[in-house]
């Protein structure tokens, strides 16, 4: 017979029949803290009264005084309010929003020592989830630390001021450690014709009737053209129309609409002709590829560009391979390798992506290349274009990682697996399966994909031992 419950009196009391225990009180004022080290999402990390803190603003080596922002039961979180001693690598932030805009944690910190830092977690994350220390660190690849962003969302908000009054446009990023806005002027980190337009963003918001159903504006910059994305909850009104229509023509922009319907929603209204594409090359294979403006992409385009052909050169792709690409996206990896294997094989999770794909794989006159559309946390290893097996194995998943994929492809018995990845947690987790495998890690390095940023970008070649 299952047990009965308690009743709620009871089940409700404390374990050990007292009273609760007393929340943690808050800390007043500003305490000085000594920075000890970064933690894994580059924060850094002191101690006070016996726990952890995770501090923002703050360098390894500093001494600061501190405002707790949270409190929580095994550690607290703080922002650095005054540096009492800086850091050899601190710097002043070249963006005036950097203090406040939550797009860019890591401006205060010299762009080398960013990188740096961030190879230092992926070691730290190799060593402590999979015991793994790679055979060869790769040197980081780098490149321009601002100008580098092809894709934003800008958020839309209007927020009564504090002072009182009628409520004010507010566009830009969230903030620090909030979901507020901050307004922004510029962004120093998007291309310069793309921050040039957020003035003008401002001034076609406030024209507008309908301006409060604008809830977000996206900026995507392709090699020859920039496109504006409006997300509005109602209908625009024609004379709403007529100002986006006219912004986007004056700075020959594409001019894309979404409705409360989302994505699916989402419509070219201008230019009235041509296909409703931006574009990347990958000048090293001589390709192009085409992508709408909210497929996702790598926005840093010379990372990429240097990540796509080191990538190729660490797989050592041989014409007679048979190579799988999983998480193949619009085809980044994808088409490069069909310009040097026999076969190519390239699932995505998502249909629409693999019609791109399709779209880029015919458009660059590319016949070896299958695009499959599967659920790739589900196995794969007998769908039919799985069968025959693979020499060589390219993954390039979400945060989330790849655990069950990891687990998958190695009955393939490839020859060697490279990985590359968003989150250095996840992808120390997965590195743990394939060590298990048979699988020994012989190159692993970062990328500065993201620079100002606390987000590791990293590759990792896997060989059978």
């Amino acid at each position: 017979m299952p047990a009965r419950k308690s009743p709620s009196f009871v089940r409700n009391r404390p374990a050990n029949g007292n009273k609760r225990p007393a929340k943690p009180k808050p800390v007043q004022g500003t305490p000085e803290l000594q920075i000890e080290c970064f933690s894994h999402e580059v924060r850094g990390i002191a101690r006070h009264q016996g726990k952890t803190v995770f501090v923002d603003n703050a360098l390894p080596g500093e001494k600061v005084r501190a405002r707790f922002t949270a409190q929580r039961a095994k550690f607290d979180e703080a922002v650095a309010v005054e540096i009492l001693e800086p850091s050899p690598q601190r710097l002043s932030p070249p963006c005036p929003h950097a203090k406040v805009c939550g797009g860019c944690a890591l401006q205060q910190m010299a762009p080398e020592a960013q990188i740096q830092a961030k190879q230092q977690v992926l070691l730290e994350q190799l060593q402590r989830f999979a015991k793994a220390v790679p055979d060869q660190v790769i040197p980081p690849l780098s490149g321009a630390t601002l100008g580098y962003r092809h894709k934003a969302r800008l958020g839309v908000r209007f927020v009564k001021p504090k002072s009182g009054g009628k409520p004010q446009l507010v566009l830009g990023f969230r903030e620090k450690g909030s979901n507020d806005l901050t307004e922004i002027d510029l962004c120093l980190v998007l291309p310069t014709s793309a921050s040039a337009l957020i003035p003008g963003l401002k001034e076609t918001v406030l024209q507008c009737e309908g301006r409060r159903a604008i809830s977000h504006i996206e900026i995507a910059v392709g090699d020859g053209h920039t496109a504006l994305v409006i997300r509005h909850l109602q209908p625009l009104s024609t004379s709403d129309l007529a100002h986006w229509r006219a912004f986007a023509e004056f700075h020959d922009l594409h001019l894309y609409l979404q409705g409360e319907a989302g994505d699916d929603s989402t419509r070219k209204v201008w230019p009235e002709s041509g296909p409703d594409r931006l574009s990347y090359g990958l000048p090293a294979f001589d390709l192009k590829l085409d992508f709408h403006p909210q497929d996702f992409i790598q926005v840093n385009f010379d990372i990429n560009r240097q990540m796509v052909s080191h990538a190729l050169d660490l797989l050592d792709v041989q014409p007679e391979d048979r190579v799988l690409d999983l998480f193949c996206g619009l085809g980044n990896f994808t088409l490069p390798l069909a310009t040097r294997a026999k076969e190519v094989v390239a699932v995505e999770g998502l249909l629409s992506l693999t019609q791109r794909g399709r779209e880029n794989a015919e458009a660059n006159g590319l016949t070896n290349i299958q695009f499959q559309a599967a659920d790739l946390n589900a196995d794969f290893t007998r769908s039919p274009w799985a069968r025959g097996g693979f020499d060589r194995i390219l993954l390039d998943p979400p945060r989330s990682g790849a655990l069950e994929v990891v687990r998958n492809i190695r009955h393939f018995n490839a020859k060697a697996i490279l990985y590359i990845s968003c989150n250095p947690a996840t992808l120390a987790r997965d590195a743990g399966e394939l060590l298990q495998a048979g699988y020994r890690l012989s190159k692993a390095g970062v990328m500065d994909m993201f620079p100002h940023t606390t987000h590791v970008e990293s590759i990792a070649l896997f060989e059978k031992a």
